[in-house]
């Protein structure tokens, strides 16, 4: 690891945001009419919707059952960019909205709620993000996909999880320096991989920053025949104890391979829907949040994510707060590192 690493350290901004209250639980008439009524909507305004991996299962379940998608943010926004619907419905948080819009500014995109944020974004905010950059020209700028447009405008290249090692390999080849942001235990663990001379942005995921490790460890003596994946948002001695380390996309493909019957997941639990699909046989446990230090803000599951329900939902086509709109010369600065990222997948 180069010396660099550990002596440059970016500021820490703080967010301390109030989190959104749960929604209302629906009943199962509510539900069914809701359901209903969205898929007459989504035929009436030639509208199809793309959710994430993290919204609750009856948001994944109703995307595919009205020829949406359900994936990750990449995945979301080049189904939303090859689909023939004129109005792209984002159910995920406003970041995955904006990708979308840039990368399909023809299209209308809207969203159940656009007061769904992230951490991630709210802990890189463009100013003092661009102006530590600004502090290091000779480094190249690599930003997590969940950071705001202005800020993806700013860097060098957009990266997920799943192609991160991939991409940072490949530049570090090169023999580039790079400043990176802003999910702090993704970067570690990226710069333990390859070595790369990193500087890393002091942001992090309130949903995977939570996972405990004593807690964990208990879990697993508990359940020693069971194997334990990991995202790597969460902190570095979590993801130590890890059979599988990898993206929402990546986990959903192990617990189809893994032998073992039992899997200890230690990411939002929205991923359950589906990967009880890819492996219907296996038992599924979420990772604990709680034990020594704990706060259980979000206990496994992104509050924000859970602002799309069926009752907004039903009601998008109707309001005027619910479409997304990004600056068009922020579009274009940030369609150019948008762009390297989707090359770089299909080369």
């Amino acid at each position: 690891m180069n010396a660099n690493a550990g002596v440059i350290v970016p500021p820490h901004i703080e967010v301390d945001v109030p989190l959104p209250l749960p929604p209302r639980k629906l009943s199962k008439s509510e539900q069914s009419h809701y359901q209903e009524l969205i898929k007459r909507l989504l035929l009436e305004h030639n509208a199809v919707l793309i959710a994430h991996y993290y919204t609750d299962p009856e948001i994944q379940a109703l995307a595919e059952a009205t020829g949406g998608f359900v994936g990750d943010s990449l995945e979301m926004a080049k189904f939303g960019a090859k689909h023939s619907a004129d109005t792209l419905i984002i159910a995920g948080v406003k970041f995955m909205g904006e990708t979308a819009k840039i990368l399909s500014p023809e299209k209308r995109v809207i969203m159940p709620t656009l007061e769904a944020t992230c951490s991630l974004d709210l802990g890189c905010p463009e100013k003092e993000f661009s102006d530590f950059c600004d502090q290091f020209p000779d480094r190249t700028v690599v930003v997590y996909a969940n950071t705001s447009a202005a800020v993806k405008a700013r860097a060098d290249w957009v990266i997920t999880s799943s192609i991160a090692l991939d991409v940072i390999d490949y530049l570090d080849k090169r023999g580039e320096k790079i400043i990176w942001g802003p999910d702090r235990h993704l970067g570690h663990y990226i710069q333990q991989k390859t070595g790369a001379d990193m500087i890393l942005w002091q942001g992090h995921c309130i949903v995977h920053d939570e996972f405990k490790t004593q807690a964990l460890k208990q879990t697993m003596q508990q359940h020693p025949d069971a194997a334990v994946l990991v995202h790597p948002e969460s902190p570095k001695d979590v993801i130590q104890l890890a059979d599988v380390v990898g993206s929402t996309s990546q986990l959903i493909k192990a617990a189809q391979s893994l032998e073992q019957e039992k899997l200890i997941v230690a990411t939002d639990k929205g991923i359950f829907f589906k990967m009880q699909q890819a492996a219907p046989n296996k038992t599924l446990i979420i990772a604990p949040t709680a034990g020594e230090g704990a706060t259980c803000r979000s206990c496994a599951h992104c509050p924000w994510m859970k602002m799309n329900v069926l009752e907004n939902l039903a009601t998008i086509f109707e309001r005027n707060d619910v479409e997304i709109h990004v600056d068009p010369t922020v579009a274009e600065k940030a369609l150019i590192p948008l762009k390297k990222m989707v090359d770089f997948v299909n080369r």
